[in-house]
């Protein structure tokens, strides 16, 4: 990356931050460019210091993405932009609609019209975006290859039928990496927005010529993620449920999986993506290419709080959320030369040291989980018959089998 001023927006949130800090150690200038969100940094939102406030190489400025005046007094003297500012509950995105709309794409889009009708110098833009936008994603049948199946629909879940089965043949089928040309099936209204993002970034600096990344980012966890929202971040969920001695309530069957990738190894993503040219106009994968289960994962968080109860397997479940998610990283090893370098174990034991050092939160799961249930998106009880769901629920135990799934190539 040749000498010019960063842009991050989202710069004073999780990931904001830890990009904000690799670039300032390696002698960049940024601006970070943030609302300071109530939901994320509480209703007295505070500047995280971590070295970035008062520090020769960094500016904040706090705005709003979806103001273009707001853009059009941070945007003059930079050089690249980094968007990482957007609305990111899930479940939450299907009733506050509109808030998601106008800020995800909303931004996004005031950005571009800045870039198409003003003077500027935007020599790259990297965006955020989401693996969510896949669905389901892929998985293999042993009849009909490779499949995309289709969000889980609530007939099955609510007979505890977890898996999906194949588009084609109605079979079992596997989870297996997904990777960036498959079929995109947003199930959220957060993916939805997502992909509308991508869209706009795609189409609008091809048409203006100037080279963007797009960075598909699977579960993103470390130290420095927010422990106020209840909306996003399990781990930070679950670690707060343990620090307040509470028995951590797991979804389904607590078997369902995720591609969980720690923060500093996607602020070295980010930072590869702005300093080389060989990704320009690409979408690439973000992940450590292994996935873990959920129950595994409540485990393993645990152990580290040193908790005396074992998690529940309550078989509830919310509706559109993905049973296995995993990155197939080919094309970003390919790119950018990536590889993630953090595992699991040591990401978890660097985050939850972290995490004993902040103030632990009041409970607000319970509220959320009835505002989720008050619109339909999760039921009440849980399912008690059904293929996969024992007639009682009980706790989770390290004897427990944990299905891993690995980004292996398989052959057609």
């Amino acid at each position: 990356m040749k000498s010019g001023k960063v842009l991050i927006t989202g710069g004073l949130g999780f990931i904001g931050r830890h990009v904000a800090e690799l670039l300032i150690g390696r002698g960049r200038q940024v601006l970070l460019f943030d609302n300071l969100s109530p939901q994320t940094h509480g209703p007295l939102p505070q500047i995280p210091a971590r070295g970035l406030v008062g520090h020769p190489q960094v500016e904040i400025y706090r705005g709003d993405v979806r103001r273009p005046s707001d853009w059009e007094k941070a945007l003059p003297g930079v050089r690249y932009v980094v968007h990482l500012a957007a609305e990111t509950g899930t479940a939450q995105s299907m009733y506050e609609i509109s808030r998601y709309a106008e800020t995800n794409v909303g931004g996004v889009a005031a950005l571009l019209d800045y870039l198409a009708n003003r003077k500027h110098n935007i020599a790259r833009v990297v965006l955020g975006s989401s693996r969510s936008v896949y669905g389901e994603g892929a998985y293999r049948c042993a009849q009909c290859g490779q499949v995309y199946p289709p969000v889980r629909c609530e007939e099955r879940l609510s007979s505890g039928q977890w898996e999906p089965v194949c588009p084609g043949c109605g079979g079992a089928i596997e989870a297996t990496a997904t990777p960036e040309d498959a079929t995109l099936a947003p199930a959220s209204i957060y993916a939805a927005t997502k992909l509308a993002q991508e869209n706009l970034v795609r189409i609008a600096t091809r048409a203006l010529g100037i080279p963007a990344v797009i960075l598909r980012m699977q579960n993103v966890y470390g130290e420095g993620q927010s422990l106020k929202n209840p909306y996003t971040g399990i781990l930070s969920i679950f670690s707060n449920q343990l620090r307040l001695g509470r028995t951590l309530n797991l979804y389904e069957d607590g078997q369902e999986s995720r591609d969980f990738v720690h923060v500093s190894d996607v602020a070295r993503i980010v930072a590869l993506a702005l300093s080389s040219g060989t990704a320009d106009g690409c979408t690439l994968n973000v992940g450590s290419g292994c996935a873990s289960t959920i129950g595994e994962v409540a485990l393993l968080l645990g152990e580290r709080f040193a908790s005396k109860t074992r998690p529940v397997i309550s078989g509830q479940y919310r509706l559109g959320d993905v049973r296995h998610a995993l990155a197939d990283l080919t094309a970003i090893q390919g790119r950018l030369g990536f590889e993630p370098l953090i595992s699991l174990e040591e990401g978890l034991d660097r985050f939850v040291a972290w995490v004993k050092t902040q103030p632990v939160e009041p409970e607000q799961l319970d509220r959320v989980t009835q505002e989720l249930m008050e619109r339909g998106l999760m039921p009440e009880s849980a399912p008690r018959v059904g293929r996969g769901v024992a007639s009682d629920y009980g706790r989770l135990s390290l004897s427990d089998p944990q299905r891993s799934i690995r980004n292996e190539k398989q052959d057609d």
